[in-house]
């Protein structure tokens, strides 16, 4: 009999819990062995639910059941069935106590959900359904509680027990064995719950809270990670402090914990009071943490710690609604580096993100929704869709209400639903209700999939003095949604005038926010001395495709002058796209002077912002010009980016030789301030360009600041210029040497891989089946998985679009043995096959096959087979 497919859930298909659970309390025994785990639930029948006579369910996964008891009674087996991963518990009274005991083997754990041993420490991993892997329980994020948790273990190797809220009672057992019992005052859903054991080095801090409350910070690490934690806590006092200047949010526990762990899925997890960090989003020192990890973390940090309002105190009623808490936090986020850093900067890189992999989502096979209408398997839907596209369109709502009704709106959301489980509907209807604008037609972008495309044509009347411009709105089909409605779309335009200065604009000022409700909208502007420049959609201010038909020296022009920072950088990107498609598409190899003079006043400008200067300089990758063609020739895309990189490079040796001088930094200690930043920035990407022109000079310069480096920002700046420069001597011996420096530290080594495997140069496939083979590689660890692997795939095109299909062979071997040690990984990195309409017949035949041969692999997981099968449809 052929087995059952996994079925999918539906929005549509959401009832309200039949029980409710008011008290947890979890007991945690903890040996070498595996873990008993004792729970006892106060539950009661939920005045809610349509079923008033509804059996008890509860969910539960790789769980041995040892014992289980109502009201302290054994209950009868003829009572209760364990069928798949449900319990079912029949004939219960209205409230009662159901106790259960489970014994669970941690340590065989491979995929990272539920409880789990990293290295020699317990810990967990819970949202989305990761609890059930813990204990039989309602595992959903409407069934909120209060927990009470004991742990007891060895005390020699896991001296340190922690879960969230206050530690209430400690104390020695017999046997060398000893206990700590936590207490959480705030109702919670289970997916926050979390445990930690460890033989863990603590650093704490002090952060007073703007009514006067002391709370301790905690960082918990491995003892030979015990000198990198000053970056993550002093980014969580940033962070403390600026939620409450910016949103009125105060912390509301007498202590914060993070804990970093080597072997963890995600980046990071908010679990109430207790977060836990994959390590390479936390630990930093000056060594071995790279400027972007610096960022980097702060940025995690930050998001980590406003959930604890933004998903916390108010989290989503049902898993559809994720990106109620993601979107809303992803935006406090962005907003939070913003400030900490350049404005300018940080929306450039949020953008590049979404134009490059967000787009490629919602153009792909698992196209969906901000809020999705259905899924086989939650974890699938932990995309780029729901966190980036969804704090896209907050911003867009704080756009539409301006920075104090949007403020307004977020206060009203906070206390009305303080301590509930709500939905994105409940959100937007207190913003409506602040600033009195119907966002009904705007809910459309929660509503339907697809990147919205804006179309602008633009006509100037010399004679009445009149400048029209005309937008038309449309948005491709999508899996399950063939026909789209108007979305409401804030698009930002400034008009620039002969001598580059800004029009001042009939709403007085010279940006203007146009609401776009309508297929076809024409809008028209009086007296209007000459044909102006237009600057579309400044600060990119709705994620949506834009085409307007600009001349090169229309894009030079706005490269120089625009006021808005962002458009200057973006015109730069379209000029040089134009350049490289011109070059694809009529075989010219020759660099046309305009994109020269337009870098060379780039690298020339000292007044502007030096990280802005620095983003210029960098072409449109090789992922944002695949997804802009409608059928990618990947090789030649590289050939062109490659010859257009070397030539921009030559023609502004003498420039870029400046550039590089000038920043050159003195001894002075390593700072993370903008301004050093920007100077580092700059000087690596100076020397990269020049790197790859076969410059002597320049390759001294690299091989000095790759051995003098105090920093690892300096040193791995000159060895990624070494690796994708032509000199294959000295980036062998470079890669070697850095390797026997930093060998013993983990997160240099995930750096270290994913240099060469995302280098043609370096990680052809028989070069990454090699370093799969090297001492440091562990496929069940995900971040070195990812680090070889994913990059290898994501990253180094020409050579996983190898002529001969073996890149796609490669990727669906590790994809199918990934599979049966943790499918979330597994999911996600097959995610580049699943993009094989974007290529030849022939690549179309051979991703399919490969897609095809991972489908009939075996038993798949749910989370593999969702996606792969969704990429086949129509095949």
């Amino acid at each position: 009999m052929k087995e059952a497919q996994p079925q999918p859930i539906y929005l549509r298909d959401y009832r309200p819990p039949a029980f409710l659970v008011d008290h947890t309390e979890l007991e945690f025994d903890l040996y070498e062995e595996g873990a008993q785990v004792v729970s006892r639930l106060k539950l009661r029948r939920n005045p809610d639910s349509d079923n008033a006579r509804a059996s008890l369910v509860l969910d539960g996964v790789e769980l041995e059941l040892r014992s289980i008891m109502i009201d302290g009674v054994e209950v009868d087996a003829e009572r209760y069935s364990v069928e798949g991963e449900h319990l079912e518990v029949r004939d219960v009274p209205d409230e009662f106590e159901l106790e259960t005991q489970v014994w669970i083997k941690p340590q065989e754990n491979t995929c990272l959900e539920g409880l789990y041993k990293s290295s020699t420490m317990f810990c967990t991993q819970c949202e989305a359904e990761g609890f059930r892997r813990i204990t039989y329980y309602i595992d959903r994020p409407d069934v909120m509680s209060l927990f009470r948790t004991t742990i007891r273990a060895d005390q020699s190797l896991y001296p340190v027990l922690l879960s969230n809220g206050n530690e209430v009672e400690a104390g020695v057992l017999e046997d060398g064995r000893h206990f700590a019992v936590w207490e959480d005052p705030h109702r919670k859903p289970c997916y926050l719950f979390a445990l930690v054991a460890g033989d863990l080095h603590c650093q704490k801090d002090v952060f007073v809270t703007s009514s006067g409350r002391e709370v301790e910070l905690r960082m918990y690490v491995e003892h030979r990670n015990a000198n990198k934690c000053d970056h993550g806590l002093i980014s969580l006092k940033k962070s403390m402090a600026w939620d409450e200047d910016v949103y009125g949010r105060e912390y509301d526990l007498d202590v914060f914990m993070i804990v970093a762990v080597d072997d963890f899925n995600m980046g990071a997890m908010e679990n109430k009071g207790l977060n836990i960090f994959n390590s390479s989003c936390v630990l930093a020192k000056p060594e071995t943490t790279t400027d972007n990890g610096y960022q980097r973390i702060e940025a995690i940090v930050a998001h980590e710690y406003f959930h604890n309002w933004s998903g916390n105190r108010v989290t989503c009623r049902d898993w559809f609604q994720l990106s109620l808490k993601e979107g809303f936090t992803v935006f406090r986020d962005a907003q939070f580096s913003a400030d900490m850093g350049s404005d300018t900067v940080k929306r450039i890189e949020d953008v590049t993100v979404l134009r490059t992999a967000q787009f490629a989502e919602d153009a792909g096979p698992m196209s969906h929704p901000v809020r999705p209408a259905s899924f086989i398997e939650i974890s699938n839907f932990y995309t780029l869709t729901v966190y980036e596209k969804g704090a896209e369109v907050v911003r867009m709502i704080h756009t539409l209400l301006g920075a104090e009704k949007f403020r307004q709106g977020s206060d009203l959301y906070f206390s009305r639903f303080d301590g509930q489980a709500v939905t994105t509907d409940d959100f937007v209807a207190c913003m409506e209700e602040v600033s009195g604008i119907d966002l009904t037609q705007f809910k459309r972008w929660y509503e339907q999939a697809g990147t919205p495309v804006i179309r602008v044509t633009d006509f100037y009347d010399p004679d009445t003095r009149e400048y029209r411009l005309t937008f038309r709105q449309s948005c491709p089909a999508t899996p399950q949604q063939t026909e789209k409605l108007p979305f409401h779309i804030p698009f930002a335009i400034g008009l620039l005038d002969a001598s580059g200065q800004d029009i001042a604009l009939p709403n007085g000022a010279t940006t203007q926010v146009l609401h776009l409700t309508e297929p076809e909208q024409s809008l028209v502007f009086q007296n209007i001395e000459a044909q102006p420049v237009p600057s579309l959609l400044r600060g990119f201010s709705a994620p949506v495709r834009l085409e307007y038909n600009w001349s090169l020296e229309q894009l030079k022009f706005l490269m120089s002058h625009d006021s808005d920072g962002f458009n200057r950088w973006d015109a730069g990107q379209k000029l040089a796209i134009v350049v490289m498609q011109n070059m694809i598409s009529d075989g010219s190899r020759d660099v046309p002077e305009i994109l020269i003079e337009a870098y060379r006043k780039v690298i020339n400008d000292t007044e502007t912002d030096q990280a802005l200067i620095a983003k210029m300089l960098s072409l449109p990758t090789e992922q944002y010009l695949i997804e802009l063609a409608d059928e990618a020739d990947v090789q030649l895309i590289h050939q062109v980016r490659e010859i257009t990189q070397e030539k921009l490079g030559g023609a502004l040796r003498e420039e870029l030789k400046a550039c590089f001088q000038r920043n050159v930094q003195s001894s002075e200690a390593y700072a993370v301030d903008a301004l050093s930043i920007a100077k580092r920035t700059l000087r690596n990407t100076a020397l990269q360009m020049l790197l790859k022109t076969g410059d002597e000079e320049a390759l001294q310069w690299a091989l000095d600041q790759f051995q003098a480096a105090s920093n690892m920002t300096d040193q791995i700046g000159a060895l990624a210029a070494l690796v994708h420069s032509p000199f294959e001597n000295d980036r062998a011996q470079a890669l070697s040497s850095f390797y026997d420096q930093w060998q013993s530290d983990n997160q240099v080594v995930e750096q270290w891989f994913s240099l060469q495997s995302g280098n043609p140069k370096t990680g052809h496939l028989q070069a990454i089946k090699a370093l799969m083979q090297h001492a440091a590689f562990d496929i069940r660890n995900p971040n070195k998985t990812r680090s070889v692997i994913g990059v290898f795939a994501n990253q180094n095109l020409t050579c996983f679009h190898a002529e001969d299909g073996s890149g796609y062979e490669f990727l669906a071997d590790q994809v199918i043995q990934l599979d049966a040690l943790n499918p979330q990984i597994a999911s996600r990195l097959v995610t580049p096959l699943t993009r094989w309409r974007k290529y030849s017949e022939v690549r179309q035949g051979q991703m399919k096959l490969a897609l095809q041969r991972i489908k009939s692999g075996g038993k798949l997981s749910p989370d593999l087979f969702e996606v792969v099968s969704k990429s086949l449809v129509d095949a």
